[in-house]
This record gives structure tokens, sequence and C-alpha cells, in this order.
């Protein structure tokens, strides 16, 4: 992931912050094998310390090739938005001569994939899945030895992927003036179209933090 200089996370506690705000689904890539092209997994995931915590059905084609080769990586992207060209026309120009681009944040955690066979190591993962997704407890019990998931915790296998390296990345023109990026989350925030709302107020965040972009 290219990340130009204005775009960088400003400190851990941003993307750390935007991942806990909701940001829990994210795309697994993993090095095919010989010959194959790579493998991508969309899932859902949790954060536990240093690792991702994941589970996938047992039948799936990414386990050969984590098994070959347990370097991955997982990316999460959101807050995402098509700028068009008239919005980034510098003062004084046609806004014709605008040029588009797209706003989104994204966090890859580069992570080596740990496999979870064990049972109760699988039932324990599940555990703390569920703790984050539901988190009020109305689920049965994770119990390896009683319904429901017990008789399906064999067709599943967990992964616990530690984290070893993240880059993050925070596209909202804020190398541009104050004036052009209050503009333009004005704009988005007008126009209501798809993540328009919550980009801006990435933008706006960003904004209240940078200030003037100073190289």
């Amino acid at each position: 992931m290219f990340i130009q200089p204005w775009d960088a996370t400003l400190d851990e506690a941003e993307w750390a912050t935007w991942i806990a705000d909701g940001h829990d689904f994210g795309l697994l890539s993993v090095n095919g094998l010989p010959g194959q092209a790579p493998v991508a997994v969309p899932t859902h995931f949790t954060r536990d310390a240093g690792h991702l915590l994941v589970h996938l059905a047992r039948p799936n084609p990414v386990w050969k090739a984590i098994e070959n080769d347990p370097a991955v990586l997982f990316t999460v992207f959101g807050d995402y938005a098509f700028i068009p060209g008239p919005w980034r026309a510098a003062a004084g120009t046609p806004s014709t001569d605008g040029v588009p681009t797209s706003y989104y944040a994204a966090v890859q955690f580069t992570c080596r994939a740990h496999i979870v066979d064990d049972p109760e190591a699988k039932a324990e993962l599940l555990r703390r899945q569920l703790a984050h997704f539901q988190p009020d407890g109305d689920h049965a019990p994770v119990d390896v030895d009683q319904p429901p998931y017990g008789r399906m915790l064999p067709g599943i296998r967990g992964l616990r992927l530690e984290v070893t390296d993240v880059r993050a990345k925070f596209k909202y023109d804020d190398h541009k003036p104050v004036k052009h990026r209050t503009a333009v989350a004005d704009q988005l925030t007008e126009r209501r179209q798809g993540l328009d709302l919550p980009t801006a107020r990435q933008q706006r965040r960003r904004l209240d933090r940078i200030g003037p972009w100073k190289p």
C-alpha cells in the first residue's frame, strides 16, 4: 500500500481507535500455492492483544495455502467516497480542470498465521469473538460438549494471526488548504451517498488534528 506523507496515520492510537470503532471486517490475503493465484477471504475478525482472531469453514481452500506459507496480509478499509473532479479544482481555474480522486481509510496488518484445531482452543476463540460481536451474551454457551456449538466445532478451523507490522493510511487530501478540505467535507455531507457522511467525519477529524499541512 503506497502512503504519501500527508496520508500517513498520525500515531498508533489513530488507527487503533478507527479499528475499534466498528471496523471489524476485512480481507485475508494469502500467497497461493505454486503456480496459483493468491487466495483472498473476506471475513469478520476481532483483535486480541497482538493477534487478530478469525475462524473459517474447514472446506475453505485457504488452509492449504496457509500451511504452505503462513505469511499473510489482513486488510481493513472503510469510510471511502469518490471525490469528483470539480470539487478539487484549484481556485481560479475551470471546474472541469479538477482531477477526481478517492478518499478512504485503510489498515494493513502483516501477520504470521497460526492454525487453531484443538476443540477447546477453537471454543475459546469463538467465545472471544462472541464477546465482541454479541456483548449482551444473547447466545448459547460455547461448549465443546454441548449443542449447538459443540457439534459445529469440527466444521471450522481457527486462526490466530500474529501481527508483525501495521501500516495505516487515511487519504483525505490533508495536503490541500484548509478551505478546500472544509468545502469537500461540506459537499460530502450534502451529497449523502454511500459512505459520504463517515468520510466527511474522517476528513474533519483529520483537519482538526492537522490544520494546515506542514511537510
